[in-house]
């Protein structure tokens, strides 16, 4: 005799099956899995966070203040009222460290924010209509790579003096070329797609296929150069201040922290003073290096989960 199933019964064993109630993976989803997979990035993520966290809450996470001097307790070790003791003026090494990483990640991510709104520019018009614009326009990056960078930048920095606002767009007008080529590179592959040229054909004007259609395609690449250069600004701005052409005291920043500290006498005796300020530019860049690869690893389709 055949049994008949009941519309209800198959209902229940439907909603039973895990397989059914399982949300489609998405793009958004597969990339934080690929991301979250890489350790190294996640712990770079982590130090960031709190890194980031200390500059934004600064005044509430010390007492003290990043200027104010006391010669009878300089050169205090770390502990007690001073965690991290004080430098050769008695400034609490503390409070100079979380507002000097105020100026270092505002450099980095302002500067990183204007080369690669430039190289976005350039190299998207380079790649998109190439030709004698290609031309032209790779010339002048070919120039600019020509010259050393470290002595672009002390040219720049001793001739208009140094300065927050100056020293993000000297950052900002030096650091566009690599990002240039690298979206360059990108639209000469994507122009010749078939939804590129199916736009041409219904007649959509170039500017909006350039930002609607290629552009967000060549996001992945994008993003991973700007996380790795905010890491390079932030080392090449502290080298500038510790040679005394960046950020100028009284205004903290972890260059002129160390550049205060260039003393074997405090170096010998004081050896935590320099530590602290080293520490931070060491993490900070490596930190981001980590999330740079993380995110370079996640964004590439060709890796699979």
């Amino acid at each position: 005799m055949q049994t008949q199933t009941s519309p209800q019964s198959n209902n229940n064993n439907l909603s039973l099956d895990p397989n059914l109630k399982a949300k489609p993976d998405t793009l958004t989803r597969i990339t934080i899995r690929k991301f979250l997979r890489n350790k190294l990035a996640v712990i770079g993520a982590i130090i960031l966070a709190i890194i980031i966290s200390g500059a934004i809450f600064a005044p509430w996470l010390t007492a003290h203040s990043y200027s104010e001097q006391n010669l009878l307790n300089k050169l205090q070790d770390p502990g007690g009222e001073h965690w991290l003791g004080t430098d050769r003026f008695g400034r609490d090494v503390f409070a100079r460290l979380l507002y000097g990483a105020r100026i270092s990640l505002l450099v980095g991510f302002a500067s990183v924010a204007g080369s690669i709104t430039i190289g976005v520019s350039v190299g998207a018009i380079a790649g998109y209509f190439g030709g004698l614009i290609d031309s032209i326009l790779m010339r002048i990056v070919d120039i600019i790579l020509s010259i050393p960078t470290l002595f672009l930048l002390i040219t720049l920095v001793t001739i208009f003096q140094p300065g927050v606002d100056k020293l993000i767009i000297i950052f900002a007008l030096t650091g566009w070329t690599s990002t240039a080529r690298l979206v360059r590179g990108e639209f000469l592959s994507l122009r010749t797609r078939e939804f590129v040229l199916a736009s041409k054909t219904i007649g959509t004007r170039s500017y909006k296929i350039i930002f609607s259609h290629i552009l967000p395609n060549a996001f992945g690449p994008i993003i991973v150069a700007a996380t790795l250069a905010i890491g390079g600004v932030i080392l090449a701005e502290s080298a500038l201040s510790y040679l005394g052409l960046g950020i100028q005291p009284p205004t903290p920043s972890w260059g002129n922290m160390l550049q205060d500290a260039q003393n074997f006498t405090i170096m010998l005796k004081h050896w935590w003073y320099p530590l602290f300020p080293g520490l931070a530019i060491f993490l900070t860049v490596l930190s981001f290096n980590f999330v740079g690869d993380g995110l370079r690893d996640a964004l590439d389709p060709r890796i699979n989960e």
